[in-house]
């Protein structure tokens, strides 16, 4: 949790504000995983604080949303184009990755 209070810290995730009148606010809550190895392990243990995105209403609250994952359409493009061009191929994980970080 002190990690990624950190990073959003570091990256200016929010700025404090006062609530506008007749808006209220969408809440958040902490969501824990733990992230195993290949063979089963316990590797490390990973906390995210997300929204409460469910209170939200679509075109009330927001116009429309993203989702930072990748499409099983485009893997399978990288791993063709790997394939065909003989390339090396290397996985990381990233820790925190902001949409419009700096």
């Amino acid at each position: 949790m002190k990690d990624e209070l950190k990073s959003m810290e570091q990256n200016k995730v929010w700025d404090l504000v006062k609530l506008p009148k007749g808006c209220k606010r969408i809440g958040c809550k902490w969501v824990f995983k733990t992230k195993h190895d290949s063979h089963g392990n316990l590797e490390y243990y990973k906390a995210r604080l997300v929204a409460k995105d469910f209170t939200k209403k679509d075109g009330v609250d927001y116009k429309e949303t993203f989702s930072p994952v990748s499409r099983k359409d485009s893997l399978r493009i990288i791993l063709a184009l790997v394939a065909h061009y003989d390339l090396e191929l290397h996985q990381m994980d990233v820790k925190t990755a902001f949409l419009n970080g700096i």
